[in-house]
């Protein structure tokens, strides 16, 4: 089996004084791990066009869930200086909302519907993150057809074009979910950590936080290609 590519999963990129999540990175620690990619020969590029690539070495997945307003005025800028792209997971009906679902942790504005089409009309792949970010495997049949279906169609609407990514919230998925996804039309969907649901509709990510300096990033790309041989092996 030919080895899988790296996605990487962000969240937030700002400065802050706590984060009991570990979402957020510290926009100087950010620069450091894109200048990271760029003195191995990697390009951070959006999944859009991971998956498009007839050969994806040298290319890593970069994603950022739950759609936070520091993707505009942090993310964005930072991936411009360094000629990457990356993809945008958004809470399709909290847009312009904050991030309630983190009840403990501090309240964190989300992009606006005006913030989406400009990331989007930027060249920013957006991908939905579900409609208020549930955890899919708790909801009924019905809830769960508006969170993945619903969003979509919303998504499409907003950003005047096709939306082919879908990511779930704190990526509980099941086969269920997985199935209801593809039959939304999405083309893939990014899961949290190992793969543990075969195909393109539960992809594998590797977390990235405050605490990866270089040392931590080198070690999660060389537990990756162990992965990826383990994968091959079956």
């Amino acid at each position: 089996m030919a080895t899988e590519p790296v996605i990487l999963m962000y969240h937030s990129v700002e400065p802050y004084t706590e984060d009991p999540y570990r979402v957020t990175v510290r926009p100087e620690r950010f620069e450091r791990q894109l200048r990271w990619l760029r003195r191995r020969g990697l390009r951070g590029v959006s999944m859009r066009e991971l998956r498009a690539a007839p050969d994806p070495r040298g290319l890593v997945g970069l994603t950022f869930d739950d759609g936070y307003a520091d993707f505009v005025a942090r993310v964005v800028p930072a991936l411009r200086r360094y000629g990457f792209t990356a993809t945008v997971y958004v809470v399709t009906g909290e847009l312009g909302n904050h991030n309630a679902w983190d009840a403990a942790g501090p309240r964190k504005p989300l992009m606006t519907a005006d913030d989406v089409r400009r990331v989007a009309d930027a060249g920013i792949e957006v991908g939905s993150h579900s409609l208020t970010h549930p955890r899919l495997t708790t909801v009924d049949d019905a809830a769960l057809q508006d969170e993945i279906g619903a969003s979509r169609i919303a998504l499409q609407e907003l950003v005047r074009g096709p939306v082919d990514g879908f990511c779930y919230p704190y990526g509980a998925v099941g086969g269920r979910e997985v199935a209801m996804v593809s039959a939304a039309g999405y083309a893939y969907a990014c899961a949290v950590g190992a793969r543990s649901i075969d195909g393109p509709h539960a992809l594998p990510r590797t977390y990235i936080g405050d605490r990866d300096s270089s040392p931590r990033l080198h070690a999660k790309w060389i537990r990756h290609g162990l992965r990826n041989r383990k994968v091959g092996a079956r």
